[in-house]
């Protein structure tokens, strides 16, 4: 287990203001409409459904009863809920909730630290689009990744991870020898950039070539994560134009 808890950012010219907006869009989302991830009907409202991308239909389905074997306690999952939008605009709602606490905390601890140094070379307005079309891109790569696996196309996925995977590509294309501080197991040292986030890419990769032969699905979408670190890589270079 490897933890990055913060990097060297004495380079730093301006003030992340966009990066800061985004982590409260996200706890916002997640407090007031997602109720701590409470609120099941509108996480079924607004995530991105492969299914629905495809077919660019929105698809409702009922909710179902399951008895716990052990205690015999019923509890209901309820289904795919009406979608208030057009359905392709869920993958840009998708992008602002999360699963629960943990979900959240881990995705904004990953965009504090590396996401203000790649605000910082490419300017707010740029990182804004910048961290939206690499979303964009991860769940469109998810949705290949579901059909190139036959995983269920109902289950909705949602998260930020997608695009700060593509943060954590461009930072790993500027910055490959930036020290990071990290929680390795339970020891606190300082590694390059290349190792924390290379360590942490080579995982997803190799977690998603898991499902690819079969080995089933733990319900973290590595497609997304691989594509949006892909997108980020890429498209960090044509942000840069023309930025110190």
């Amino acid at each position: 287990m490897i933890l990055p808890l913060g990097d060297d950012n004495r380079d730093r010219r301006i003030k992340p203001l966009m990066n800061y907006f985004l982590i409260l869009i996200n706890v916002f989302v997640f407090i007031k409409f997602q109720d701590f991830g409470n609120n099941q009907k509108f996480i079924y409202e607004f995530s991105t459904v492969p299914e629905e991308i495809m077919t660019g239909k929105d698809i409702v389905t009922a909710s179902k009863t399951y008895i716990d074997p052990q205690t015999d306690e019923r509890y209901t999952v309820p289904g795919l809920q009406p979608t208030p939008i057009p359905v392709y605009l869920t993958i840009i709602t998708s992008m602002f909730m999360h699963g629960g606490i943990a979900h959240i905390l881990g995705n904004m601890l990953f965009l504090f630290i590396f996401g203000d140094n790649i605000e910082n070379v490419i300017g707010h307005f740029r990182y804004l689009i910048f961290y939206l079309v690499c979303g964009i891109l991860a769940s469109l790569a998810n949705i290949y990744a579901t059909v190139l696996v036959h995983a269920n196309p109902l289950i909705p996925t949602l998260g930020a991870s997608g695009a700060i995977s593509g943060v954590l590509g461009a930072y790993l294309l500027l910055f490959p020898r930036r020290r990071v501080t990290v929680l390795f197991f339970y020891f606190l040292t300082n590694v390059p950039a290349i190792v924390a986030i290379g360590m942490w890419f080579l995982f997803q990769l190799v977690s998603g070539l898991g499902m690819l032969g079969g080995q089933g699905s733990s319900g973290i979408a590595y497609g997304a994560h691989i594509g949006g670190f892909i997108a980020g890589i890429i498209l960090v270079k044509f942000f840069a134009i023309g930025k110190r």
